[in-house]
């Protein structure tokens, strides 16, 4: 059973950290892909800061939702999913809320710049909001 579980676990945690890149660049006005190509260290440290934090929201997920023996893995992948979503949820609104509240620049406009300071910032953003998802979960 250990090795089913993990297998599903690295499927769905994988498919959803990607699903979450996908989302976050559609809400992010830079073209992820194409600034990556182009050397944007920038939006490397977010794409980082996206996947490190939804793993981390994922592993506690994980953690938390698989610790009991009664629960069941298609109820454990369901409140992975779901935390994961928050986590996204929470990416987004902290990436606008610092931006609102930051009125000294703005972080669109910073990283079309390849500002990788702006990039790093955003990484931290996203690192501290998955860490509160995080500790909410467990």
């Amino acid at each position: 059973m250990f090795a089913l579980e993990t297998a599903v676990y690295l499927v769905v945690g994988l498919a959803v950290m990607m699903i979450g890149y996908l989302i976050i660049d559609l809400i992010i006005p830079a073209d992820f892909p194409k600034e990556i190509q182009e050397g944007n260290k920038a939006v490397g440290w977010v794409s980082a800061g996206i996947y490190m934090g939804l793993g981390l929201i994922i592993r506690s997920a994980i953690l938390t939702f698989t610790v009991s023996e009664h629960e069941q893995l298609l109820d454990g992948v369901l409140n992975t999913v779901i935390y994961a979503a928050i986590g996204v949820l929470a990416f987004i609104i902290g990436y606008f809320a610092v931006d609102i509240v930051n009125r000294k620049f703005n972080f669109n406009v910073e990283l079309e710049k390849k500002n990788e300071a702006a990039g790093i910032m955003i990484f931290g953003i996203f690192m501290g909001v998955a860490m509160i998802v995080s500790g909410v979960i467990q």
